[in-house]
C-alpha cells in the first residue's frame, strides 16, 4: 500500500471512529475556552494601554524602574534562574521506545485446533469429557488455525522436560533480542538495565542471566528477574524500566517479556485448569527503551504514563487466578468464577487513576456532572457516564487474554470493531501470549500503517494478583510499515487482515 493511500485510508478510519460532529465542537469549544474568554479581555486592555500611553513610554518607564531597582531585580533574576534550574533537575527524564520486536516461531511449530485436540488425546492423561470440554473452548476461543505451540508439546505423545523448556526460553528472548538489536543498530555491551518477565518456568539461573551471558553484557549491568506476576508483567517490566533509567544516565534497557509453555501444559482433568491451557500460545517480545536524549530523533515513541493498580488486598481477587495442584496431585492454574467481575473492577479502578492524566477537559467535565448527578443531587435515571477514551487514544492495545475478556472491555469502553481489530487479530493469528501480546497488538497497528506522530496508544493488562496495569505512549513519527527492517511478524501477511472470526469454529475430531 503506498503512502497517499495509507493517509487515505487513516483519514476515512478516524472520520467512521472518532466522536461524532456535535460531541467534537463541544469539545473543541471546552478545549479553547480559556483562549475564547481572555482574547476580549486581552483585546480591550491592549486598546486602554495604547490610549494611555505608547510603546516608547513603556519602554523607558521599565529601565528607570530596573535602574533605581537594580539590588533588587538582580536577585530576582538570580531567583528565578536557581528556581527554573531546580526544576529542570527534578523533572523526570523522558523515556523513549527506540524500537521492538515480537518472536514468530517457525512453521514446524504451527498448531491448528486439530492438532491440539489430537495431541492431548495422544497424551492419554485427559478423559473422554475433559478432551470434549476442550474441543468446545477451542470453538468458541477466538483461535484461529496458525498459532504456535513449543516443540515438546508437538511430540508425539508430549515429552515435556526442563531442557526442553530452556530450548523454548532460549528460541523466543534470542530471536526477539537478536531482531531488536539488529532494528536499532545499538551494540549489546551498551546496554545498561535488563529487565526479564516470565511467570510460570523460572529456572536457576534466571532469563536475566542467561540473556547477560549469551550476549556478553558488562558486569555492571542491573538485572532483573519478575516471575509470577501474569499476563500483565508486560507493564510492570516497562514501569521498573522507566524508574531504573531515572537513576542510570545515558544508557539503554532492555525489556523481555513472555510465557513459556513447556513445563505448562495442564494435564489434568480439572476444567478450570484446562481453560488456559486451550488459550495460552508460544510467543514473546522484546523493547529496547533509552533515556538518551540524542536517540529521541530515532525513537518510536515516547513513554508519558504508567498506571498500575492491585487488588491483592481483596482474597477474591487473590485467588480468582490461582496456580496449584488439583485433586489428582497435577499442576495446573485455576481460573474462578469471579475472573470478570474482578477483571471488571480492576478495569474500573485503573482508568479512575488514568483518566485524569489523558482525558481533555471536556470528558471531565461531563464525568463529573454526571457523579455530582447520581451522588449529590440522587438522580438515579440511565447509567454513570463512562469517559469516552476515544477522545484521549488513537489507539488500544487490550491484553488478548480471551474473547470474553475482549468482548467486556469492547462494551464497557464502548469501543468500535476498528479499535479492538488489533488485540482480536492477534488473539486469532497468536493466541494468549501473555504480558508479549500488547506488543503483537503495537505490531498490527503499525503493520496497517496507521500510527502518525503525535498519535496515543494505550495498553492495558490484567494479570494475577489481582493486578490492571496501563501504559500511555505518544508516537514520536510516522510509522512506515514499508521501512520496518524486520521484527514485526505481521508485515508479511498483514495484506491478509482483518478476518471475520465466527462465533463458533468447528474443531474436526479424528
Amino acid at each position: 500500500m503506498s503512502s497517499k493511500e495509507t493517509a487515505t485510508s487513516n483519514n476515512a478510519s478516524k472520520g467512521r471512529h472518532g466522536p461524532g460532529r456535535i460531541k467534537l465542537c463541544y469539545h473543541l469549544a471546552i478545549s479553547n475556552a480559556p483562549y475564547i474568554l481572555l482574547a476580549p479581555m486581552a483585546a480591550a486592555l491592549a486598546l486602554r494601554i495604547s490610549r494611555l500611553t505608547t510603546p516608547s513610554d513603556l519602554s523607558a518607564a521599565a529601565r528607570a524602574t530596573v535602574a533605581d531597582n537594580l539590588p533588587v531585580a538582580a536577585a530576582v533574576a538570580v531567583a528565578v534562574a536557581l528556581v527554573a534550574a531546580a526544576c529542570l533537575a527534578r523533572r523526570p527524564r523522558p523515556v523513549y521506545l527506540l524500537d521492538f520486536a515480537c518472536y514468530k516461531p517457525g512453521p514446524e511449530h504451527v498448531v491448528s485446533r486439530e492438532t491440539f485436540m489430537r495431541q492431548s488425546a495422544a497424551a492419554g492423561v485427559f478423559t473422554d469429557d475433559s478432551l470434549e470440554f476442550q474441543r468446545r473452548i477451542l470453538e468458541r476461543s477466538g483461535l484461529g488455525q496458525g498459532t504456535y505451540s513449543p516443540k515438546a508439546m508437538l511430540s508425539s505423545p508430549p515429552c515435556p522436560s526442563m531442557a526442553e523448556a530452556r530450548a523454548e526460553a532460549e528460541a523466543v528472548m534470542f530471536g526477539a533480542i537478536d531482531r531488536v538489536l539488529e532494528k536499532t543498530a545499538v551494540r549489546a555491551r551498551d546496554i545498561g538495565v535488563v529487565v526479564v518477565n516470565c511467570s510460570l518456568f523460572n529456572p536457576t539461573p534466571s532469563h536475566a542471566a542467561s540473556i547477560v551471558n549469551h550476549y556478553k553484557l558488562r558486569r555492571n549491568v542491573a538485572s532483573y528477574n519478575l516471575g509470577g506476576m501474569g499476563c500483565s508483567a508486560g507493564l510492570i517490566s516497562i514501569d521498573l524500566a522507566k524508574q531504573l533509567l531515572q537513576v542510570h544516565r545515558s544508557t539503554y534497557a532492555l525489556v523481555v517479556s513472555m510465557e513459556i509453555m513447556t513445563l505448562n501444559w495442564y494435564r489434568g482433568n480439572n476444567r478450570s485448569m484446562l481453560m488456559s491451557s486451550c488459550l495460552f500460545r508460544m510467543g514473546g517480545a522484546a523493547v529496547l527503551l533509552t533515556n538518551r536524549g540524542a536517540d529521541r530523533r530515532r525513537a518510536k515513541y515516547q513513554l508519558v504514563h504508567t498506571v498500575r493498580t492491585h487488588h491483592g488486598a481483596d482474597d477474591r481477587a487473590y485467588r480468582c487466578v490461582f496456580q496449584e495442584e488439583d485433586e489428582a496431585g497435577c499442576v495446573g492454574v485455576a481460573l474462578s468464577k469471579d475472573l470478570m467481575a474482578v477483571a471488571g473492577e480492576a478495569l474500573k479502578a485503573n482508568i479512575t487513576m488514568l483518566g485524569p492524566l489523558v482525558l481533555p477537559m471536556s470528558e471531565q467535565i461531563l464525568f463529573l456532572a454526571s457523579l455530582v448527578g447520581r451522588k449529590v443531587l440522587g438522580l438515579k435515571a440511565g447509567r454513570p457516564y463512562i469517559p469516552d477514551f476515544k477522545m484521549a487514544f488513537e489507539h488500544f492495545c487490550i491484553h488478548a487474554g480471551g474473547r470474553a475478556v475482549l468482548d467486556a472491555i469492547e462494551k464497557s469502553l464502548e469501543l468500535s470493531g476498528w479499535h479492538m481489530e488489533p488485540s482480536r487479530m492477534t488473539l486469532y493469528r497468536w493466541g494468549n501470549t501473555s504480558s508479549s501480546s500488547l506488543w503483537y497488538e503495537l505490531a498490527y497497528t503499525e503493520a496497517k500503517g496507521r500510527v502518525r506522530r503525535g498519535h496515543r496508544a494505550w495498553q492495558i493488562a490484567f494479570g494475577s494478583g489481582f493486578k490492571c496495569n496501563s501504559a500511555v505512549w505518544r508516537a514520536l513519527r510516522d510509522i512506515d510499515p514499508a521501512q520496518d527492517k524486520g521484527g514485526n511478524p505481521w508485515v508479511e501477511e498483514i495484506h491478509q487482515f482483518p478476518v471475520e472470526v465466527p462465533k463458533v469454529q468447528s474443531v474436526a475430531m479424528q
